[in-house]
């Protein structure tokens, strides 16, 4: 056996002395050969081994007497910083051993190797032959040893070889092209140096990427203060670390299990009890620092609040599945009063200069600086995107393509749902230290006439009405908007939004209140670090949408995917208040959330079956007047929702908490139909979540 480990060590010596130093990587670095070529250094450095031990070993005298012939083989690295340090030896005599670590001890500190510009640890074995011979001979001996055996030797250690290149995780995920999860609360924790008076950062596209917030918010030090003294693996995998992570200097990937486990209470509902119960996977990594990906599946099984259930299946495509859950997916039966819906998700970066960043995925996107958003929102459920973001000087131009479907009965062609697509483009300017201005344009078509993903729209820097109305009328729906931003000080932001759906300058100035008046504007204040507690965020927004805003006379050409709003949840004729507090210390956080609204609903009932403009899934031309039409006509509904969360965060890497939530939830119509009547609902809730993307239930 000691023979066998002896010819391992050899060979292996010999692949690490023999070989050639490839362009990428530098072997340790004697003083006396820093003058030596690039082709030559490895040679120096095996040169410079073998005359420090021939110069200063020295063979105990109880192995001189005995005149011991043969070999000691020692297994010895170079570290980062470029010290020896003996792994392993392989002697007869306990003397030769302790000889071997003293001469090695006093070996002087080099320059590391490298790899790709990176200080790496290397490794080799070396023999040192008893009684001592010239090492300079015998490294020529060594060179002449079978070429064949050494590359079979080579290419059984393969796998060790790239066992061997990982390193201490040390968090790359902090810089690199990985969308940060878009969740408010989260985001929140960094919004304020994002928008510091003077800066040249762009907020309104998200989800952002690390690399461009890194700038601003150090990931890595605010990690490091929320992190345990965990001395176990246990104990890490639980509270500071991904339940699997692996770094070397070429790639890096992480494994995290993903849970969503709540139970809770609704006062108003039949049922028992409420609960969602999710469990998945989330994998992310990067390739080189230009290229990273991302994807995760989540299973899960949910019965909600009565109201929130009765909203999921009013949203029932074609099908025999009874429902869709907002902002997640189809559902399908699951027992008899609850739901199975299985989510999916995954993106592509790429940024191959510091101008560009591209995202082909499934998955969502949101445009604006507020808690909603009138031109691009995450409320309706994943679909696939091919996204561009482009970054120079003040200006950052975001474009989006969108594939959709629409799931109605009415359009479905052999059991498959109807594709539409979307085209949007965002051009985000910073005007002055402290003024934001953003352009958006939009445009939905669908399928007619074959005209699939109509390659008009590939273009990134056309004007999208113009190919609309080229295109011919009622080929497309075109929506424009607006978004400003305004640093009032350091803690202070104002922040708005419009969007515009039908542009007729005589019905928006004639006073009459004309149904093309198909507007709507957001109004919004943040109040950062509030009356000097830090970590405090109060906000204040406003909003408003006139009556058939993103709806469309051809149905299928709506602002919308899959029953559900790519706007605001609320779709149209609608005006809401919000008030929100966020606060964190540590890892306690607490969230609150006050909504006052006015809605308003269609009758679909009796002699009245007109569209008032709230469901954007009605024909526009369905309406019951052209003038005097107002924000809130039809069913007129005040609508209180309250929410308080507070709860603790378990999981720094995988942002996994515990949590316990209330909602209060006032449904008040002036008139009662079978859908739409009096409701007053309180929801307690307590669980367990993987905290990756932001939950909506203020319907």
């Amino acid at each position: 056996m000691k023979q066998f480990i002896v010819l391992l060590l050899l060979l292996v010596q010999l692949n690490g002395f023999a070989q050639q130093t490839y362009s990428k990587e530098r072997p340790p670095v004697f003083p006396e050969c820093e003058a030596v070529s690039a082709d030559e250094l490895q040679q120096c450095f095996d040169q410079g081994v073998f005359n420090r031990i021939y110069d200063h070993f020295k063979v105990p005298e109880r192995v001189y007497n005995e005149n011991y012939k043969g070999e000691v083989v020692v297994l010895f690295e170079v570290d980062t910083l470029g010290a020896f340090r003996v792994i392993y030896i392989d002697a007869y005599y306990e003397e030769l051993k302790a000889e071997t670590k003293r001469v090695f001890s006093e070996f002087p500190t080099v320059k590391p190797a490298t790899y790709n510009s990176r200080n790496t640890f290397k490794q080799y074995s070396f023999p040192i032959k008893i009684p001592l011979v010239d090492q300079a001979a015998a490294s020529q001996d060594l060179s002449k040893v079978n070429q064949l055996a050494a590359l079979e030797e080579q290419a059984k250690r393969e796998f060790d070889s790239v066992t061997a290149q990982t390193r201490r995780f040390d968090k790359p995920n902090y810089k690199s092209q990985l969308n940060i999860p878009f969740v408010h609360a989260e985001y929140a924790k960094f919004d304020r140096e994002m928008n510091l008076v003077g800066t040249n950062s762009h907020t309104g596209a998200k989800p952002f990427i690390y690399s461009e917030v890194s700038k601003y918010y150090d990931f890595d030090a605010e990690n490091q203060k929320l992190l345990q003294d965990r001395k176990t693996w246990v104990g890490r995998k639980l509270w500071n670390e991904h339940f699997v992570e692996l770094q070397t200097d070429n790639y890096w990937f992480t494994v995290d299990p993903v849970f969503d486990l709540q139970v809770g209470k609704d006062t108003d509902a039949d049922f028992n009890y409420t609960y969602n119960n999710t469990r998945g996977l989330v994998v992310q990594g990067g390739f080189g620092e230009k290229f990273n990906f991302y994807t995760s599946f989540l299973e899960s099984q949910g019965r909600f609040a009565d109201y929130f259930n009765r909203y999921a299946e009013s949203l029932k495509g074609f099908g025999p599945d009874p429902a869709v859950i907002p902002g997640r997916g189809i559902a399908k039966r699951y027992k008899t009063d609850a739901y199975d819906y299985p989510v999916a998700e995954a993106y592509l970066s790429y940024t191959p200069s510091k101008y560009f960043n591209f995202q082909f995925g499934h998955g969502k996107n949101f445009i604006g600086d507020g808690y909603r958003s009138l031109v691009l929102s995450d409320v309706a459920s994943p679909h696939p995107f091919f996204k561009i973001n482009t970054t120079f000087w003040k200006m950052k131009y975001t474009n989006t393509w969108m594939w959709l479907t629409d799931i109605r009965p009415e359009v479905e062609e052999d059991k498959a749902f109807k594709r539409k697509y979307i085209a949007n483009h965002f051009l985000s300017w910073n005007v002055s230290k402290r003024l934001n201005l953003g352009f958006f344009e939009s445009v939905v078509w669908d399928n007619a006439n074959d005209r699939g993903f109509d390659v008009n729209y590939l273009n990134p820097v056309i004007f999208y009405r113009a190919v609309e109305f080229e295109t011919g009328q009622g080929a497309g729906n075109a929506l424009m908007g607006m978004t400003a931003k305004y640093k009032w000080n350091d803690n202070i932001n104002i922040y708005g939004q419009f969007i515009l759906d039908e542009f007729s300058l005589g019905d928006i100035t004639g006073g009459e209140k004309s149904w093309k008046n198909k507007y709507g504007y957001q109004l919004g204040i943040k109040y950062y670090d509030a009356f000097k507690v830090d970590n405090l965020l109060l906000q204040f927004e406003y909003n408003r949408v006139r009556p058939y805003t993103y709806s469309h006379n051809t149905i299928v050409l709506n602002y919308a995917h899959s029953n559900q709003s790519m706007a605001h949840l609320w779709n149209s004729n609608f005006s809401e208040a919000i008030v929100i507090g966020r606060y964190h210390y540590d890892r306690w956080f607490a969230n609150a959330k006050l909504i006052f609204g006015v809605r308003g609903f269609d009758f679909n009932e009796g002699g009245d079956n007109y569209s008032y403009g709230g469901d954007i899934y009605r024909d526009y031309n369905d309406r019951p007047y052209d003038t005097g039409v107002e924000v809130g006509q039809g069913i007129k509904t005040n609508i209180f929702n309250g929410n308080l969360q507070a709860g603790y965060l378990l999981n720094v890497a995988s942002n996994m908490k515990i949590f316990a939530d209330v909602t209060f939830r006032d449904f008040d119509p002036n008139a009662t139909t079978s859908t739409t009547y009096q409701n007053n609902t309180v929801w307690f809730t307590f669980g367990m979540r993987s905290d990756l993307f932001n939950w909506y239930f203020d319907f």
